[in-house]
């Protein structure tokens, strides 16, 4: 299976600006688009102070600052010119999740999305929401704060799809200590897509917290739990290595080729990453971003 979506890390919370401009981000989605691209997922719309868009509910409501350039108009266009499907991520502050405040983060959201929907609602590349917030297990009040959060944005949009990106508490996500058996959870995500299924559309969860032999095995029960509550079924492919004591450097070409190809055996209907611009993109901070898309391409197009 190719890759055919990515996030967007903006606003970016533990991976370096490029500092990127109109004219480095048409370029960057005409490389995606030469490998098959055909979905971008801003990965949140606003972190803690900082916005992609010119929002008066957080200027007002988190007293965040005002951007210099309006991002999602940027994107929406870009996906527009490219024949790409955007999904917009909501805000995170940093702060009322991490807490346990989750009535505080879904009220905030509940004000972005409206305000979102209304500003930029009728562009035609506007496919569907994200939601920011990643767990890994049965946090709290997690199914009552995706359900709402979701049902919510599909209410004010027509029924856009909602998508959400769980990770897998394993020993990667645990530094080196004994990650969650699959019997565990299988038992606690089936109790969560149950709650969550009229909210969210589409879980795609994280792929790079599980040893790769463990992978499959993984995979398999997310697709056959998707299966069971009528949702979609995706595998956020990470692009970046987790191995590493340096975080965080694009992936080994042969560890990404591992994960594509157990995405296959699972039967997963797509793969996006977390992401292709610093990771995998020819044009990246990185250098080894561009060995693995040349790697990428040989493998799949050559």
């Amino acid at each position: 299976m190719k890759i055919t979506g990515t996030f967007l890390d903006e606003i970016s919370h533990d991976i370096p600006h490029q500092n990127w401009g109109k004219k480095e981000w048409d370029k960057d989605f005409a490389a995606m688009k030469a490998i098959g691209i055909d979905t971008v997922i801003l990965i949140r719309c606003g972190y803690k102070r900082w916005m992609t868009y010119p929002s008066q509910v957080l200027q007002r409501q988190e007293g965040c600052y005002m951007p210099p350039v309006d991002l999602i108009d940027m994107f929406l266009e870009l996906s527009q010119k490219y024949g790409m499907a955007f999904y917009l991520g909501g805000y995170d502050s940093g702060r009322y999740w991490h807490n346990g405040q989750f009535k505080r983060e879904v009220d905030i959201n509940l004000a972005v999305f409206d305000e979102i929907w209304e500003k930029y609602g009728k562009r035609p590349a506007f496919k569907g929401w994200y939601l920011s917030q990643e767990v890994s297990r049965k946090l709290g009040s997690i199914i009552p704060t995706y359900t709402q959060m979701g049902q919510h944005c599909k209410a004010i949009s027509g029924n856009l799809p909602v998508l959400i990106s769980p990770y897998i508490q394993g020993t990667k996500a645990l530094a080196g200590d004994k990650g969650i058996s699959v019997e565990e959870h299988e038992k606690e995500w089936n109790e969560i897509m149950s709650g969550i299924r009229t909210g969210v559309d589409i879980v795609a969860f994280q792929d790079g917290h599980v040893e790769f032999d463990e992978l499959p095995e993984f995979l398999s029960v997310n697709k056959e739990l998707t299966l069971k509550y009528g949702m979609s079924s995706w595998s956020n492919c990470e692009t970046f290595d987790r191995d590493m004591p340096i975080r965080f450097l694009p992936i080994k070409w042969e560890k990404l080729l591992l994960k594509l190809n157990a995405a296959k055996m699972a039967g997963v209907e797509k793969i996006i990453t977390f992401e292709f611009s610093h990771f995998m993109s020819p044009n990246s901070a990185y250098q080894q971003a561009k060995g693995l898309y040349d790697r990428y391409k040989e493998h799949f197009y050559l």
